[in-house]
């Protein structure tokens, strides 16, 4: 199975988890000097999660249902990212496998939209591991005016399934 049809296999939403499930491969140069993930290599891969989910895909190529975004400037629209928070609860080491990113909103507003990121290990691994929990909130803004834009009813209709819980972080 593709890294394409898996992401899109898992694309349906369930009365139990109402997740994405995103593969994302590691790759040597995510890795620092300690040999494990960066904590800004940790953001690329969530962005990397996050335009697989929510971009269409390009010709010729699968997508989730959840791809709804034609976003880019030659489109009319951009995605901002207003706020990111993150906690890293584990480092990651390299990895053959692909890690898992589950995806879902934890609240769709009039032009933003609430992204709750957790990233885990293969979900094939003998002992699952969660390694971090994030949060984005993107706002979606018109390219020619730079104001804020309203999600679409589509948007709406395809994210809805995928809404749960935000994510209450440990502050300490």
């Amino acid at each position: 199975m593709t890294d394409v049809q898996a992401s899109d296999a898992a694309a349906e939403p369930s009365a139990k988890t109402s997740r994405l499930h995103i593969p994302i491969q590691l790759r040597w140069g995510d890795l620092d000097a300690f040999n494990h993930v960066n904590n800004t290599s940790m953001l690329k891969l969530l962005e990397e999660a996050r335009v697989r989910a929510f971009w269409r895909a390009g010709p010729g190529e699968e997508a989730p249902s959840t791809a709804v975004l034609d976003s880019g400037i030659e489109e009319g629209i951009l995605t901002l990212i207003a706020r990111q928070e993150i906690e890293y609860l584990a480092p990651v080491p390299y990895q053959r496998r692909p890690l898992e990113v589950q995806m879902w909103f934890g609240k769709l507003g009039g032009s933003s939209v609430e992204v709750c990121y957790e990233v885990h290990n293969d979900p094939a691994s003998e002992s699952r591991q969660l390694y971090a929990r994030s949060t984005a909130i993107i706002v979606l803004v018109d390219a020619g005016t730079g104001r804020p834009t309203r999600l679409t009813q589509e948007m709406r209709d395809v994210w809805e399934p995928f809404t749960g819980p935000s994510i209450e972080y440990a502050h300490r």
